[in-house]
Formats: structure tokens, C-alpha cells, sequence
């Protein structure tokens, strides 16, 4: 008889084990509740009288450890105080879960989709912990503190009495409800920007109404304009900004000119792209009685006809940066400004802030002034052009190009054994017919007429910087904006590594100092090979992320105690900023940033994050619409990317880039192994790897998506 009492307890205890860690949860899912143990009981299943019983005294034991708090005789809630909250910023996974990026956590909190609690991605959220396991921490959303957005574009679909406007990101995971009188002339198909008007909690869709029709989808004009949008881009200028913009003359002031230094009578010119229109830089050069040279380095003085606090200002600043799309510019300043008042355009006078040196033949500097200026251009070379007169053909100023060439190889060499990184951009774009339509992949590769601005460029900015960076105020130091690039992460490294080991190549290094070193060394073996361009790809994505700051750590990439950016203001407002700093620097007043230039420097960072991003989408459109009749056509490939639901593939011929769903995968049942970064077949040896060679078929395009869907070919 005692014997089955006995066992009677422990069975009894176990049960309670179990229902005190469900009460648990059911109180942390629902931390605003305020619940008695019938309640309880109902959201268990719990129905027989004993178990209720027994729910209750685990409710009084979990206030005993203090999980629980008892506001009123019966009645309890979660104990705050013993409960972990974060605030941060939500990704959410194309699959609808989410991570929470937490400053100063080492690792992101894991949300479930059922977790989300109405949270899109890019939202501020508050999270509650509810798991520590292993591998992850787990959170469920409690509160949506701050939405990213709430205007979103989607296409309308129609229906009798209602409409749905389904989202083009991805990443929503949601379709917004829109009644009639809030369809605002929006008719079936159509592209739209939707504005979130409500999400009920009951409700699983928001309620939305259209703001703004875009246009049909596949109309470039409609994409870009939708791309822009989603990434909180303006489309046009406010009507403020366009009147003060056309106002600005292109005559410039005499009594302007005699406070600058005249550098009209020294031969001057630009070098940039064939299709650029704001020219921000130009160089030039003279010979010193001494025998010394003096090489100019003139911007554009955005800062005179822009002034603090000015419409204009105002918008350059919400905007940040220019957004280069494939087939347009949607720029920082107004064009007024950007392609004429401001733009160093050939047989024109134009304001500038120069940084003047003078060095010897080598590249020896032995003195530095920095000004405001008035020069001439006397001639603009696209880099071709330049180019063509480095690698020996005659042509206008060939004597000051080469010598700058020289100047720049010295440079550039120095940088490079000073620890500077070695990456060759090799940038692949587009070419348009009349209608705007991609009838030609064309490869730029930057060459040494490119490499001669880089180098001038970044001798500009790094004395700048150096000039402002180590004068001192009061506090210690003079508030500045620098472009600033940290060490890599030793985590990405090592992933890094894993990668080229799939090659059959790897890096050696004892230290972070070392790591550009390596790299360079790897990319110099590996030049001539097929796979040159994607694991130099890969290892810029190893680095951490340049990014603006009050707070100078140098720049790692570039291998410079101290560097900023100066010689774009006409599409940085980093630049026009720093312009801003340095002249009254120069004039000895005290700069009325101070107190902003920390917020500045997150806002003009994020902009140009999303900058990247507007690219980049744009980019995806037209690869998109360059292959669209090419479906069913057989290309090879080199595995380029690699996730939980399939892997990417850059097509050799046209470099565009689509997606082998796992589910596709011919042969066997493959899945992603995360830890040898593989797709692994589950009943064969089979795997796929990054830069494996591949040969694929266009099974079909999906425009909304901007997404290529390949197959791996089989045939012969």
C-alpha cells in the first residue's frame, strides 16, 4: 500500500515538473497577461479536477521562485524582474522567422514566425528570452516599438469586394487588406505604394490604403521608382528644394573670386566614365621653378552654394548619398547643382576647395595647403581615353598623365606594403538600347587611368583627415566625420577560409594585422584562375563594413592612420560635412556640429546602406529582363552562393546570377549542411560547393522576385 503511494508521488511530482515549464511558457507567451489557474488550466487542455488542482499549486511554487507574482489573491502574472528584455532591430528570413540584432549581445535572439507578434523586417522591437539553448537564444516579440516603414509598394490583386496588395519584398511575409474607398483609382495589376493604416491583433493581414500609383509592373520607369521607394529613396524634389536650386547661377561673383586662390592659368582636367555628368574632382599640375611639381587635387565647393540649414541642405542630408541605378541617377543635389553649377565641367570657370601639394617626381611631399579656390578645366578624358595615352599613344597632356601615373604607381605600392587590402574591382554592367532595354553585358575593369584618380583621391582625403584629426580643442581633439573601417572579425575570417579550402587554397596569418597581407598574397596566386573573381568577392565580404564615425579607429582596408572623405560632396553629404569642418578649421571658428555630427554619421551610413541595396535591386531587375528569353536555354555556371533552400549560380557568359531550389535537385534528397558549408545529398555521396562548376538551364524568370530560376541540366 505504501509502496504504490510512493510511487503515486513521484508520478504526481513528474506531472508537476511538467506543468509548472508549460505554465511557464504559457505566461511568457502572453507576458501582459493577467491569468488564475482556471485560465490557466483552459489555455493547457486541463479538464479533470485533480490536474487543475495540481496546476494551481505549480503556480504557487513558480511565485515561490519568483517566476511568477501574484498581483491579487489567485491571480498571476510574469515577474519582470526575473525575465530577460531586449530592444534591437528584427531581419525577418524570407521563411517568416526572425533574428533580433542586440548591441552588445554576442548573439542574435532566434524568433519563431509564430514568435513575430506582427513584426516586419527592419522593425525596432522589444523581445522577451524565452529559451537559452545551445546553439541559440530563442524570443518572442512583445512589442513593435518603432516600424522601419509604413508604406510599402505591391501589386494590387483585385477581388469582388476587396483587394489585397501583395508585397514585393520577400521578406514581408504579408499582404495588406485595402476596401474599396481606399483603392484611390488603383485598378487590378496595377504597382502601388500601400500605406499601413491598422493591423488589428485579431486581424492576420493590415489594413491598407493605396497612396500612390506606380504604374504596370515591368515598366522600368515603375520598377526603379518602386525599388527606390522601398528602400526610402524620394523620387523627385520637393518643390522648396527646386526653387532654391534655381536660383543658383552659373555666373560666378568677381568679388567671390579675389577671396580664393586663382588656379584658372594652371593646366587642369578631369578623368571619369564615359557617362558621368557630375564631375565632383579635377587635377593639376604644374611645374615649380624649383624643379618640384605641384599637383592639385580641386573639388567641387558644394558648401557655397549650400549652406546649413537651407532647404537644400535639409535634403541632402535625409537623402545622404546619389543612388546609381543601372539605367539612372537619382541624385543627392538637384541637377542645377549636381550637373551644372557644381559639376568641373571642361572650358568653364568653377569654385573649388582644393587640397594643393607640392612633391618631387617620386611622389615626396614636402608641402600641403588646402583652400578654398576658382579654376578652368581645359579638358575632360574619360578613363579610356586617359588609358590609351598611359599605354602609349599620343594624345592632349600626355606629359602631366604619365608623370601623375607614375606618381600614383609609387603610391599605390607603398599602400600595398604598408597592409593595404588589393582588391581589383571588376564591375559588371549593362548596356541599353533606346527603349532601355539590356541587350549587352559589358565588364568594366579598373586599369591604371582608374588607378591614377584613386590614388590622388586618397591622398586628398587622408591628409584632410590627418590635418583636422590631429589638431586639438579643449575636450582633446576636434569633432570631425572620418570614414573609418575596423579590423576583420577573426569569425568571418575562418569562414572565409573554409571557403578557399573548398579550392584547395588557404591563408596563413598569427595576427589581425596580417590578415590583408595574406589575402593579397592569395588573390596574386590565384589571378589568372577561373575563380579569382568569386573568392575576392568572398573576401570582401569577410571584412567588416566602412562605415562613418566621430570616433577615428583608422581605416584597415586602406591601411591609413587617419582618412575621411572629402573629393565627392556633389553626391557624399559625408563630404560636404567634412568641407564644411575643415574651412572653418581653416578660419579659425569653432564648427556648430558638434553636439550632431554623431547622428549624422548613423543616418548617412545607413542611407548608404541603402544605397547598396537600391543597387543592387536594380541590378537583379535587369539580369531579370536580359535573360528573359533566354528560358530553356543551357548555360555553365560556378556555384556562387549557398543556403537552407537552394543554391545560387553565376552564369559564366552574362555573369547574371539565379536559383537551383534544393527541391530540384536531381539524384537524391539534399540538404544544407551548415557545418562544412555544403549541400549534401542524404542517401549518396553528392554535394555541391561554392565555385563548383555547374551547367544549368533557365527554367523560368520572375520579375516580381527579381529572381532567375535555374535547373541543373541533365541532358547531353
Amino acid at each position: 500500500m505504501s509502496r504504490k503511494k510512493k510511487k503515486g508521488g513521484k508520478k504526481s511530482n513528474k506531472l508537476k515538473q511538467r506543468l509548472k515549464s508549460n505554465i511557464r511558457k504559457v505566461f511568457e507567451q502572453n507576458p501582459d497577461a493577467q491569468l488564475n489557474y482556471k485560465q490557466v488550466s483552459a489555455s493547457l487542455g486541463v479538464k479533470d479536477g485533480a490536474t487543475r488542482k495540481l496546476v494551481l499549486t505549480a503556480m504557487y511554487e513558480l511565485k515561490d521562485d519568483e517566476v511568477l507574482n501574484e498581483y491579487s489573491r489567485g491571480n498571476f502574472c510574469i515577474n519582470e524582474s526575473k525575465t530577460e528584455y531586449y530592444d534591437g532591430v528584427i531581419e525577418i528570413t524570407q521563411r517568416g522567422a526572425g533574428f533580433v540584432i542586440i548591441e552588445g549581445l554576442e548573439k542574435d535572439i532566434f524568433i519563431q514566425p509564430e514568435n513575430t507578434n506582427q513584426a516586419l523586417h527592419g522593425d525596432k522591437v522589444k523581445v522577451m528570452v524565452i529559451k537559452h539553448g545551445k546553439r541559440r537564444i530563442e524570443g518572442k516579440v512583445i512589442e513593435v516599438t518603432e516600424r522601419k516603414s509604413t508604406q510599402f509598394v505591391g501589386t494590387v490583386e483585385m477581388h469582388p469586394k476587396y483587394a489585397f496588395v501583395s508585397t514585393d519584398n520577400q521578406r514581408l511575409n504579408m499582404d495588406l487588406y485595402v476596401t474599396p474607398e481606399r483603392l484611390n483609382g488603383a485598378k487590378d495589376g496595377d504597382k502601388v505604394v500601400c500605406k499601413l493604416v491598422s493591423w488589428p491583433k485579431a486581424m492576420q493581414n493590415p489594413f491598407g490604403e493605396i497612396i500612390e500609383v506606380l504604374g504596370k509592373p515591368g515598366d522600368n520607369d515603375t520598377e526603379m521608382k518602386a525599388i527606390l521607394i522601398s528602400n526610402d529613396f524620394e523620387t523627385s524634389f520637393p518643390n522648396a528644394v527646386v526653387a532654391q536650386a534655381e536660383k543658383v547661377s552659373m555666373e560666378l561673383d568677381p568679388e567671390e573670386i579675389k577671396k580664393r586662390r586663382d588656379m584658372r592659368g594652371v593646366t587642369t582636367f578631369t578623368i571619369d566614365p564615359f557617362d558621368a555628368k557630375d564631375f565632383d574632382d579635377a587635377l593639376s599640375y604644374r611645374v615649380l621653378e624649383n624643379g618640384n611639381i605641384e599637383v592639385g587635387v580641386h573639388i567641387a565647393d558644394v558648401s557655397h552654394y549650400v549652406t546649413p540649414n537651407s532647404a537644400m541642405d535639409a535634403e541632402a542630408l535625409k537623402r545622404g548619398n546619389s543612388v546609381y541605378l543601372v539605367d539612372r541617377v537619382i541624385p543627392m543635389l538637384p541637377e542645377q547643382l549636381s550637373n551644372l553649377a557644381c559639376s568641373l565641367r571642361p572650358n568653364e570657370d568653377k569654385y573649388t576647395f582644393s587640397a594643393i601639394f607640392e612633391m618631387d617626381e617620386e611622389g615626396k611631399l614636402y608641402h600641403q595647403w588646402f583652400g578654398k579656390t576658382v579654376i578652368h578645366s581645359d579638358r575632360r578624358f574619360t578613363y579610356e581615353e586617359a588609358q590609351e595615352i598611359i599605354e602609349g599613344a599620343d594624345g592632349d597632356m600626355k606629359e602631366e598623365i604619365l608623370a601623375l601615373d607614375k606618381i600614383a604607381k609609387i603610391y599605390r605600392k607603398k599602400r600595398l606594403k604598408n597592409g593595404a587590402l588589393n582588391i581589383e574591382s571588376e564591375e559588371v554592367k549593362f548596356k541599353l538600347d533606346e527603349n532601355g532595354e539590356p541587350i549587352e553585358v559589358v565588364y568594366k575593369v579598373s586599369k591604371d587611368a582608374n588607378k591614377l584618380i584613386e590614388e590622388f583621391m586618397l591622398l586628398a582625403n587622408k591628409k584632410v583627415a590627418e590635418y583636422v584629426g590631429k589638431k586639438k580643442d579643449k575636450a582633446g581633439n576636434v569633432p570631425f566625420v572620418y570614414r573609418v573601417h575596423d579590423k576583420p572579425d577573426i569569425g568571418k575570417i575562418e569562414t572565409f577560409k573554409t571557403f578557399i579550402d573548398k579550392f584547395g587554397y588557404e591563408i596563413h596569418f598569427s595576427n589581425e594585422d596580417e590578415i590583408s597581407t595574406a589575402i593579397n598574397r592569395l588573390l596574386s596566386d590565384i589571378k589568372l584562375k577561373n575563380e579569382y573573381g568569386l573568392i575576392q568577392l568572398m573576401a570582401i565580404r569577410s571584412m567588416s563594413k566602412a562605415t562613418y564615425e566621430t570616433k577615428n579607429i583608422g581605416h584597415y582596408g586602406l591601411a591609413f592612420e587617419h582618412y575621411t572623405h572629402f573629393t565627392s560632396p556633389i553626391r557624399r553629404y559625408a563630404d560636404l560635412m567634412v568641407h564644411r569642418i575643415l574651412f572653418d578649421e581653416l578660419n579659425g571658428k569653432t564648427h556648430p556640429y558638434s553636439g550632431e555630427l554623431d547622428g549624422i554619421c548613423k543616418h548617412i551610413s545607413n542611407q548608404e546602406k541603402k544605397a547598396t541595396e537600391a543597387e543592387r535591386d536594380s541590378n537583379k531587375y535587369f539580369q531579370v529582363k536580359f535573360v528573359r528569353d533566354k528560358v530553356g536555354e543551357v548555360f555553365e555556371g560556378t556555384v556562387s552562393g549557398l543556403s537552407d533552400f537552394g543554391m545560387f549560380v553565376k552564369m559564366d557568359e552574362n555573369q547574371c546570377e539565379g536559383m537551383v531550389s534544393l527541391q530540384s535537385l536531381p539524384d537524391d534528397n539534399f540538404y544544407f549542411d551548415q557545418e562544412v558549408f555544403s549541400i549534401v545529398g542524404r542517401n549518396s555521396t553528392k554535394e555541391y560547393n561554392f565555385g563548383d562548376k555547374v551547367k544549368v538551364q533557365i527554367t523560368g524568370v520572375n520579375p516580381k522576385k527579381r529572381q532567375i530560376d535555374l535547373e541543373i541540366y541533365q541532358g547531353f
